[in-house]
């Protein structure tokens, strides 16, 4: 396994919309392999490829406090999505910066699993939350796109500041 790198707000590739997985083959589990050693040293709660700049349909996610309640979703799909729930959400991508967003309370997704296995879940909740939250990645969308556009143009000259700063100190070593 491999830790891979996050890609950052407001790094263009985010906006790449993810392909659909043909295979699913031992290259394919080791991606999944690696997205879950990233998010969880990261930390954090849920991982999509397009995020470590691999557009391809899968994300990863565990809102467990103890590592114990893994998915992987491979193409996944939501089927129906119900209720209104406000929560405060972060991203790996937007390191730093969290903000009340608006998502459906529960939703019934259909996916691959890593056994190339057809799955439907229904899923409530901080998961529900999660798993939206990592579709939208797919599409090449962040969850700052749900902000004023005031808020959003804040963050972006904030970390764009921020990674010139990290850049000229790595340079500086």
């Amino acid at each position: 396994m491999a830790k891979l790198t996050i890609l950052e707000f407001p790094d263009p590739r985010l906006r790449t919309r993810a392909s659909p997985v043909e295979t699913v083959d031992d290259g394919l589990k080791s991606l999944i392999d690696d997205l879950f050693e990233t998010m969880y040293e990261a930390p954090g709660i849920g991982l999509a490829a397009t995020q470590v700049n691999v557009h391809k349909r899968v994300l990863v996610a565990d809102v467990s406090a103890d590592k114990s309640e893994p998915y992987a979703l491979i193409n996944p799909v939501i089927l129906e999505k119900d209720g209104v729930t406000t929560t405060e959400e972060g991203c790996l991508s937007v390191p730093g910066y969290y903000e009340e967003v608006e998502r459906a309370e529960h939703i019934r997704v259909k996916f691959i699993d890593r056994l190339g296995d057809d799955v439907e879940m229904e899923a409530e909740g901080l998961l529900a939350v999660c798993i939206q939250h990592e579709m939208d990645h797919l599409e090449g969308k962040l969850f700052v796109d749900y902000l004023s556009e005031a808020k959003r143009s804040r963050i972006r000259k904030k970390l764009a500041k921020e990674q010139r700063y990290r850049s000229a100190d790595a340079v500086a070593l």
